[in-house]
């Protein structure tokens, strides 16, 4: 199986609400050769008992991108079979690398807006630029007072917010989330554990 195939294989055992030609669709578009070469996830053999996965051939070089590339495929998929109208604002809080793949992930990505807050002197100088000059008219960057803690406290408060909420549907908006919290991130990140087996095993 190549990559794509072996993530629909994997997704397809806990994301049971999608078909697989959706699941493929998803991960067609997430794993492209433009995205992330010909191979999202080489195995390299470093010595006779030691081989490594390489996870850092997507879009941002962080392993996330592997989660983060096809979670707003997914997203959309499930809006558009649920007839969801709303659009879906992605509020994610970061220590670095979370966020700039979100970012790359959802930019542009019809039916979405990503806010990410980060914590102002809590991440590298290269991350923080990484993420400022993130193209995309749905982007959004929030530097932050405090550290990475108070901004996914600041998320859960805002997530939390029934009153908020409410106007939040008012206007044609709902929340989501882009952190762990999320099964849609979750899950693609089993896949190239699987694949690293069964190559292993080849």
């Amino acid at each position: 199986m190549t990559y794509k195939e072996r993530a629909v294989a994997i997704l397809s055992l806990f994301l049971t609400d999608y078909t697989k030609e959706e699941l493929f669709e998803c991960a067609d578009a997430a794993y492209s050769q433009t995205k992330f070469g010909a191979e999202p996830v080489p195995l390299r053999k470093v010595n006779e008992s030691t081989d490594v996965l390489e996870l850092w051939h997507g879009p941002t070089s962080a392993f996330k991108d592997m989660a983060l590339s096809i979670l707003p495929h997914l997203m959309i998929t499930s809006a558009k079979k649920n007839h969801l109208e709303n659009e879906i604002v992605i509020l994610t809080a970061t220590s670095g690398d979370t966020g700039k793949a979100a970012l790359a992930g959802f930019a542009d990505v019809e039916g979405t807006r990503i806010i990410v807050f980060y914590p102002k002197n809590g991440v590298s100088p290269i991350q923080e630029k990484q993420m400022v000059t993130q193209k995309g008219a749905n982007t959004f960057v929030v530097g932050i007072h405090g550290n990475f803690d108070d901004a996914q406290t600041g998320v859960k408060k805002l997530f939390a917010d029934k009153e908020l909420a409410a106007r939040m549907q008012e206007k044609g908006f709902q929340f989501s989330s882009a952190n762990s919290i999320n099964i849609g991130r979750l899950v693609p990140q089993v896949a190239y554990y699987a694949y690293a087996y069964a190559q292993l095993l080849a």
